[in-house]
């Protein structure tokens, strides 16, 4: 097995609780490897550190897979790991639908799966998870049937640019067998149409949803607006707690025309109505027609994916929270949230609070909260934490 020896100084974001070893860390490889193969990191003085697997065509060289131990990385250390972030979300969500595993967060670095009823959507993102993922499905079946939970297949969604970073093609397709990828889930008694081999990421967001239920108590008897809807997620949470009416705004037709299905789906096709707009368009008209609402919902895409961006990410969320603002009635509430890692949730309060001065309006903090516990934020690791979910009170300025 080849070595990584790092620089003196080197891996102090690994030391700090991290899991990753930067190329400009390292001060030599000793041994034979390729690209993807596992590798004993030890620190400038000779002190083992754990093992990784390596890719020198990434920025990030290493990913570590263990800290302190030595075990062998075998079908073994991939079950022991599975078992544990199993029995984690047995402990913490319902998981009928839930993230099982969460990359860095349950040490599989650059691999997640998610888990809708009796389905499995795995991406892999890294070159050292692709030699394991198909091993990691089967073991994650094995375990869940122990618990009753027969899988009937796995589907892959390894679809994401970032890919290229690793030297990996785009992947889609079904592992194992194939199967209907049209799948119906109940979450928070909301049911919902999810077509995993065409819709967004593993094919439905499930980090929202405990936000989604708290959103929802604010709904009973009000007017509501949900902005970004995809297909209807917080609108339906809205619809089915009772609120008076619900308007979801999204700008992909085939995310609109899904968000119909599941209302009629739950039997609320007359209450909780969508239209297909750009957000950013529609909500100044809104203001123009002298709109209002009670409730207002705005869970946008990730403005930034990289730290370069984050300036002009700012700008996008500030004037979205500012038009959003604007069209709810006094005293009632925002709900406004960040699934970029980059928008730490210090920049995007400063952010919103910007956004607040513009639109001459105060804020009363109600609750802050992040992505549900399926999807965990290892201290440390800042790039688990990636969403943040705010829900304010809003007054007019006085």
């Amino acid at each position: 097995m080849a070595e990584v020896i790092l620089k003196k100084g080197g891996g102090r974001y690994l030391k700090s609780g991290g899991r990753w070893i930067y190329d400009n860390e390292i001060d030599r490889i000793e041994g034979e490897f390729v690209p993807g193969d596992t590798v004993d990191v030890f620190d400038f003085d000779g002190y083992k550190l754990g093992k990784g697997y390596i890719n020198p065509k990434s920025t990030i060289t290493v990913r570590m897979l263990e800290r302190y131990h030595d075990d062998p990385i075998d079908e073994s250390f991939w079950e022991k790991k599975v078992r544990a972030a199993w029995e984690y979300r047995k402990s913490v969500v319902d998981t009928s639908c839930c993230r099982v595993i969460f990359s860095e967060s349950d040490g599989f670095p650059g691999l997640v799966i998610d888990k809708f009823e009796d389905v499995l959507v795995a991406e892999c993102e890294t070159l050292g998870m692709e030699r394991h993922k198909e091993i990691i499905c089967d073991l994650v079946k094995k375990v869940l049937a122990e618990d009753g939970i027969n899988i009937r297949g796995v589907y892959e969604r390894s679809d994401a640019s970032v890919r290229k970073l690793e030297g990996l093609d785009k992947v889609k397709g079904f592992i194992g067998g194939p199967f209907d990828t049209n799948v119906v889930i109940t979450e928070n008694g909301v049911k919902y149409g999810v077509n995993i081999e065409e819709g967004q990421k593993t094919g439905f967001f499930l980090d929202q949803k405990y936000n989604r239920a708290a959103a929802a108590k604010l709904c009973k008897g009000k007017k509501v607006l949900d902005c970004f809807t995809h297909t209807g997620s917080f609108a339906l949470n809205a619809g089915l707690a009772g609120a008076e009416s619900v308007l979801g705004v999204d700008a992909s037709e085939l995310a609109v025309e899904q968000a119909r299905e599941n209302a009629k789906l739950n039997g609320l096709e007359d209450t909780v109505k969508f239209t297909c707009a750009d957000v950013f368009d529609l909500l100044p008209k809104l203001v123009g027609d002298g709109e209002s609402y009670d409730v207002v919902i705005l869970d946008p895409p990730a403005f930034t994916k990289s730290r370069s961006a984050t300036k002009n990410a700012v700008k996008g969320y500030r004037e979205i929270n500012m038009k959003g603002m604007k069209l709810v009635k006094p005293g009632g509430f925002l709900c406004t949230c960040s699934c970029s890692h980059f928008m730490t949730p210090e920049l995007l309060e400063k952010t919103i609070l910007e956004a607040a001065k513009g639109a001459r309006k105060r804020l009363r903090l109600v609750e802050y909260r992040m992505q549900s516990p399926d999807h965990p934020y290892l201290m440390g690791c800042p790039e688990s934490l990636y969403l943040k979910f705010f829900i304010y009170q809003v007054f007019e300025e006085y």
